[in-house]
């Protein structure tokens, strides 16, 4: 449970093997986390730029299917370096071609009059709700739990998540039921990371960001089968300090979906109220329909 041993020395550390051309050697897994790619280009970028620069967005596409069997490169481009603003190209690539790209911006710090942001949610603490891994376990515990779904918690709760989630709003059941394009989880990462340089809690916000998001898009559609559901891209815009080591509310919606795509959108909120983080993300949707029967 030590997170320096789990996402900051393993999950999101690059070697550097030129100036600005990094590697990681990920373990092998069915598949790349879309979050870990963002988080490690994210980690490529803000190593070309000085410590007083801090993130304030970064817009990235996933081009190929990752190959989880062999290490990603990271390649920096020093696109832009400003007296405010400083911009950089990653790209990531395996077998030599890029699986991802990546353009961040970099500000110093600057103050200004003009300020404003939305009202954050009123939901219960995090103190009061159950885990996702106690909730997978109260699942389990049905004994008339289909073996379809008794498979699938399973799989989920075999998953190695370096991240604590506490779903605000979770069923009681696995139902077919439409519901509303919107949810809301406690998220932190697992583990202690503690006051460093503000970039490093970007980097881990960004592996956070990719997790549960575009399913969001799925929730009034549950009588269909997901076939594919792949990122297309990823936008993050970085508005206050945070620590992703403490709860915050992620607060997702999906304000629209078609022709086989859907967007999401994300709010990452400090327990003071304060708006520290906005997500946007769109995704490939493909889909069957459910065979109608019974869901225990």
């Amino acid at each position: 449970g030590d997170l320096r041993s789990a996402l900051i020395t393993s999950v999101l550390n690059l070697e550097r093997l030129e100036l600005d051309l990094f590697r990681c050697a990920t373990p092998p897994r069915p598949r790349l986390f879309g979050g870990q790619i963002v988080g490690q280009a994210l980690v490529a970028a803000a190593r070309s730029v000085s410590r007083d620069e801090q993130v304030h967005s970064l817009h990235c596409y996933f081009v190929r299917a990752g190959d989880p069997k062999v290490p990603v490169l990271y390649e920096v481009e020093r696109t832009r370096t400003g007296k405010s603003f400083s911009v950089r190209s990653v790209k990531a690539i395996q077998h030599g071609k890029p699986i991802f790209t990546c353009q961040a911006s970099f500000q110093l710090s600057q103050g200004s009059p003009v300020q404003h942001q939305f009202t954050m949610p009123s939901v219960p603490p995090p103190e009061d709700l159950l885990t996702q891994e106690e909730l997978i376990q109260k699942f389990l515990q049905n004994p008339n739990l289909a073996e379809r779904y008794r498979k699938h918690l399973t799989k989920i709760q075999a998953e190695d998540v370096p991240i604590d989630i506490k779903p605000v709003n979770p069923p009681d059941t696995f139902c077919l039921e439409a519901q509303e394009p919107k949810q809301f989880f406690w998220v932190r990462a697992r583990g202690y990371i503690g006051e460093t340089d503000m970039k490093v809690h970007c980097c881990v916000a960004a592996y956070i960001s990719d997790y549960a998001f575009l399913g969001t898009a799925l929730l009034p559609h549950r009588q269909y089968h997901i076939k594919l559901m792949v990122s297309l891209d990823h936008s993050m815009w970085f508005h206050a300090p945070f620590r992703a080591d403490h709860w915050m509310l992620y607060e997702c919606e999906s304000p629209w979906a078609g022709g086989c795509r859907g967007l999401v959108q994300g709010r990452l909120w400090r327990r003071d109220g304060v708006l520290a983080v906005t997500c946007a993300q769109e995704g490939v949707i493909r889909v069957q329909e459910v065979p109608n029967q019974s869901k225990l």
